[in-house]
Parts: structure tokens; sequence; C-alpha cells
């Protein structure tokens, strides 16, 4: 008897778990674009786009290489809508009783395959260097879970940037000299683009038809869909981007949307590109003496570290973990999120640029759109379904420890230490929009006060009763308490007065 083969949008790998599992001259492999994975949130429409593009390609792959598969497009007359139900559909079609999937990557879609009344083998995801099992062990016993102890593990059990026992260049971590402000020019024209082809115009066109309503824009479009162009921007960002990428990856500026950015995670995390061939990569160009030890070690850790400790977070908090909210932020989302017109240079830029792009790199999003919405006490739930809405590198797993966790603060300081709050001196440091705001970032009350610097005084005042005890806060509010009370009266007044207008829909 034969079984179904699932593969979804975000395992367009050969050697995805279940496809090694499956016999290639019985089993049927079923790939599905469904309504249900489209809206379940608004996507961006180029991320849309790429996932289906990409799966129409790899089907054509795998029919290729000798899989009998069943590929159900989005506009396909007798499509369910939902992953259980295409295959229950198939399951109909072929007499199969019986589903082999790799693990999904969110626990709404696990819960509905589970729930199917087909018999279900599913099976762990071994794209990831960390199995739960070897997460749950590393956690076991530990007070606090940081993720700078559990990526030397990491490190030593891949052998990327080790020498011996010992990490490469006498540190784990060289995040120190990877803080600089950007130079006065970026010698690299941006990330490899590619021309879509037949396949992708097709897609781009159901796309703007079916969802040219969503918040994002379709077009241009120049993302890799399939494995060679990913390896080929690889190729590109190593050889002319990594050498620079350590020292500017914390900048932003109003005229460079990339900087030395790699926009290569869309690809690690839907399957085009394998993430330790990346280091592997990268590791290379640094022992030819291509690229410094803080670039290949930044690059690595973000893949290794980061990217292998969240989904290990994600999966160990279990369900609930996107709508914790430690912190008990209520506020609305504000419709500057979605392109209203704000008088603050840096998150207008940051929106317009995931507008258009679909991407907007990590201190864009943790220290303007994700600081901004900490320090205005907006609900993290809406805030964690924004990032996941707007962003081509958005899933579940990924996402939501990054939202929930190391930007809002609201599992309560399981993966962060304290929460990742700012001035706007800050963004002023890192980045040139603050020259041509409406907002004076020098300023810290009255009528051109930056909207950060009050804010950031409010959150600290009205979280005090968690926060002034955190070791690494003390300074903090030690520096509040020797202002004035007339002065903190004026602050506290004017950061009320800033958030009333913007829930009330006033431009801000």
């Amino acid at each position: 008897m034969s079984r179904l083969v699932l593969v979804l949008g975000d395992q367009l790998s050969e050697g995805i778990a279940a496809l090694k599992q499956a016999d290639r001259a019985h089993d049927i492999v079923v790939m599905a674009e469904v309504a249900d994975e489209t809206s379940y949130v608004q996507h961006h429409p180029k991320k849309i786009a790429l996932i289906l593009a990409a799966m129409r390609k790899f089907s054509q792959h795998l029919q290729e290489d000798g899989w009998d598969v069943r590929y159900s497009q989005l506009d396909d007359t007798e499509n369910t809508g939902s992953i259980p139900g295409e295959l229950l559909r198939r399951a109909d079609e072929t007499g199969a009783s019986e589903v082999i999937a790799t693990e999904p990557g969110e626990w709404r879609l696990i819960e509905a395959l589970q729930d199917m009344p087909l018999k279900l083998h599913m099976v762990e995801d071994d794209r990831f260097v960390a199995s739960h099992d070897m997460f749950e062990r590393w956690a076991k016993g530990r007070k606090s879970l940081r993720m700078e102890y559990f990526y030397r593990e990491m490190r030593k059990r891949t052998g990327l940037l080790m020498d011996g026992e010992e990490p490469e260049g006498g540190k784990w971590n060289f995040d120190h000299d990877n803080r600089k402000p950007a130079p006065d020019e970026i010698d690299f024209g941006g990330p490899m683009q590619f021309t879509p082809d037949a396949v992708t115009e097709e897609v781009l066109d159901l796309v703007e038809a079916r969802f040219g309503n969503s918040f994002g824009q379709l077009r241009p479009f120049h993302f890799a869909t399939e494995p060679g162009q990913a390896r080929r921007a690889l190729t590109h960002f190593v050889k002319h981007a990594l050498p620079e990428f350590g020292d500017y990856q914390d900048a932003m500026l109003d005229d460079n949307r990339f900087l030395y950015h790699s926009l290569l995670s869309a690809y690690m995390h839907i399957g085009l590109l394998d993430p330790l061939e990346v280091c592997q990569a990268v590791e290379e160009a640094y022992k030819n003496g291509d690229v410094p030890i803080n670039a290949a070690e930044g690059f690595i850790r973000q893949i290794i570290g980061w990217r292998e400790y969240v989904r290990g977070i994600y999966f160990r908090e279990g369900p609930d973990y996107p709508r914790r909210n430690k912190l008990n932020q209520q506020r609305k989302l504000p419709p500057l999120y979605w392109g209203a017109e704000t008088r603050m240079r840096c998150v207008g830029q940051a929106v317009r640029q995931t507008e258009e792009e679909a991407y907007a790199h990590h201190i864009q999003r943790l220290m303007v759109t994700g600081n901004f919405a900490l320090l205005a006490g907006i609900d993290p739930f809406e805030v964690h379904e924004w990032y996941l809405r707007v962003y081509i590198d958005a899933f579940e797993w990924v996402e939501a420890p990054n939202t929930v966790g190391m930007s809002q603060f609201a599992d309560g300081g399981i993966i962060a230490s304290k929460p990742y709050i700012s001035s706007g001196n800050y963004i002023h440091k890192m980045s040139d929009h603050c020259g041509q705001c409406h907002y004076r970032v020098k300023d810290k009350t009255g009528a051109q006060a930056c909207p950060f610097n009050l804010l950031y005084w409010h959150f600290l005042d009205r979280h005090r009763e968690r926060f002034s005890g955190n070791p690494r806060m003390g300074q903090m509010y030690a520096t509040w308490d020797r202002m004035s009370e007339e002065k903190r009266r004026t602050v506290l007044s004017e950061a009320e007065d800033f958030l009333e207008r913007m829930s009330a829909g006033e431009t801000v």
C-alpha cells in the first residue's frame, strides 16, 4: 500500500526527513498551495510569491527525479483550501491511508495534521544541528537559557571556527567589534537579484490577482526561487559583502536598505540553502584570508547560534508562546505600522522599506519598530502577527521567539535578561535618520522631543516594580531618580499625550 508523503512550502530540500523515509517506487508526494496557508495571516505578497514559485519548481524537480507528485495549485477548482483537506483528497484518490510528514515549524499546523483521520507518521525536521532532545538536554536544570552558552555548544558540535577545543581567534564572540555606524560609502551594490522566469511570472500574476490588496509591494520581484540561484546569492554575498558585514551589521541608512546584509535567511528557512553549507562557505572565506574573524564569527553565530536557539525555545515553550504578555501591554498596533504617515523618520523608513522589500535587517526590527512597540505598550500578540505577516523570512518557529521574547520581553525574560529598549540616542548613533527627522533627538521634552526619549522613561516608570531590581537596569533608574520631580512629571505628561494622540489615529 502506498503512503502519502507531505512536503510543505518551507521544506523544499531533497534531503527532507519525510522524503528520506519514503519509497520512491511506491509512495506518493503531496504538495499543495492552499488558501489556509496564504491567509491565516495576511502575508506579504512577495513572501507568498517566493514560496509558491519555489514549490512549483521543487515539485518539477521531484517529478524529474522519479517521484509520483500530486500537486495542487492555488486556483485548482478541486483544491480543498487546507493541507489536511488536500491529504484527505489524495488519500481518496489513491487509496492511501498513511501519511509521512516532516514536522512543521508551527504548532498550528502540527495540531491540524494530528487531528486528521489518517495514520500520521511525523518525523522531526533534521535540517537543524540541535534536535529537540538535544536542546532539552542542554536546557535542563539551567536557571537561565542564554543563547551565548548554547552557541558555544553548537560551535563544538559542528567544529565551525574551532581550533581544536578552543575557539578560532581566542574568543567565542567578537560582537564588540560589530557595532560601528555606517561608513561614508557602501561599496556593495546589494544582494544578488534574479529576473523572474516563466514559472515565477505565472505565480506573480496569480498573487497579484489574489492578494493585490495586501500590505506589501509585489513587484519588482528579484528573489531566488531555486537552489542554484540561492547558492549564487550566497557566493555573491561571501565575496562582495561579508568582509564588511561584521563591522556594519547594526548600521542603518536612509538611502541604502541593504548595506552589507545577505538576505539569505528566507532561502535557508524554506530549504533552498542548507544552513551548514552557508556556514561552511563563510568559514572557508575566513580560512582563506578573505574575511576577518569578526565578520565570519558574527554571521555564523546568527545561524548555528541564534537560529538554532530560537527554534529550541519555540518548541520547548509550547503552542501558547506567541500569546505570552508578561508585561500586560494592551495598546492596539497603530496605523503607522501599515504605512500611515508618521513624523518619526526611523519608523517611517523601516515600515516603508518593509512594505516595498518584505525585508528589514535585525536592528531595524529590534531597535526601531520593535523598540517603539515595546516602549509604547503595544499588545505583543499584535506585534507578533505584524512581523509574521510582513517579512519574507518570517515563519513562526523563528519569528515568535524573536518578537515575543527578544523584542517585546513578553515571555518575562526566557530569552532576554532585560528589555531591549533605548532612547533616540541609540538610533542617532547607528543611523542617519535623525538628521532628516521632524523631531529633534537631542530634545528630551517639548513639542519636538524625540518620542523615543519620552517613551523610554515612560516605560521605565510604569514597569518600575518589575525592573528596578534588575542589575542591568539599575543605572537607568538611578538616572531617572536624579531628575527633578518637575522634569519627571513633564516627561510622563508629554509621553501620555503622545500615546493618546497616536491611539486616536493622529499623525505622530
